[in-house]
């Protein structure tokens, strides 16, 4: 229950169609603590080489209770190389400790930390403006500032912690994906009811894709755990995106 999983998902262009596929891979939820999450997070990140995607994105909670924790991630994160890139968003758990070492911990591992801001990806004729908001719930969000380098109107994937709280801007046609987290999947399922507890503003998007009027909408289980460290029915996850 507790050895990370691929989740693969295949979304079609919003434009016209290209023949070259664009492949962001997503880590989430790392809640850095121990040598269990360690352990877990080496075996996330050789998955991750393996698929050699274009960019890799982490959608927040590097830590759980103490920022300079975030310490025990960086010497693996180091390891991510994507030719496009590695961007990540702080989540509630970054701001509840210390958003400043969060975030020079990542960028020591050579991840860039997107604070309502954006950067073009694009990979021969695929194209997409990566959009990464600051936390909803404990931050500053600003999608107007976050897009404001999208001058020519390329499709938006927005980075935003909590599910909940990015969808308006989805369905509101500003966004055409949002990848997520925050949600652990509930951490324990079971067949036929789902998550037991889930957290506040992951209550009504809490795993997998889903379908938002014209966009989408993916929440990564994560890797790693809160509160209670167990996980039943929930396996942690690398989304491999295409």
């Amino acid at each position: 229950q507790d050895t990370p999983q691929i989740e693969r998902v295949t979304i079609g262009s919003p434009g016209s169609p290209s023949d070259t596929p664009l492949t962001i891979v997503q880590l989430s939820d790392l809640h850095m603590q121990g040598r269990r999450d360690v352990l877990r997070l080496k075996y996330a990140v050789e998955l991750v080489e393996r698929e050699h995607p274009d960019a890799v994105v982490l959608t927040g909670d590097f830590v759980r209770e103490d920022a300079t924790q975030v310490n025990l991630a960086t010497p693996l994160l180091t390891g991510l190389s994507a030719p496009l890139g590695s961007y990540a968003v702080l989540g509630n758990h970054d701001l509840w400790t210390d958003r400043h070492v969060v975030t020079e911990g990542l960028r020591s591992a050579g991840i860039k930390v997107l604070d309502n801001e954006g950067v073009v990806l694009s990979n021969g004729e695929a194209a997409l403006y990566l959009a990464g908001l600051d936390d909803a719930w404990s931050g500053t969000s600003d999608l107007a500032a976050a897009t404001e380098g999208n001058t020519t109107g390329l499709p938006v994937v927005m980075l935003i912690h909590e599910p909940d709280l990015g969808e308006p801007f989805v369905r509101a046609g500003s966004v055409w994906l949002q990848l997520s987290g925050h949600s652990h999947g509930g951490q324990v399922r079971v067949p036929g009811r789902g998550a037991l507890i889930l957290p506040d503003y992951a209550q009504q998007y809490d795993q997998g894709l889903y379908s938002v009027d014209d966009g989408w909408l993916y929440v990564n289980r994560g890797l790693g755990t809160t509160t209670v460290p167990i996980r039943l029915g929930c396996r942690p996850e690398v989304t491999v995106l295409t």
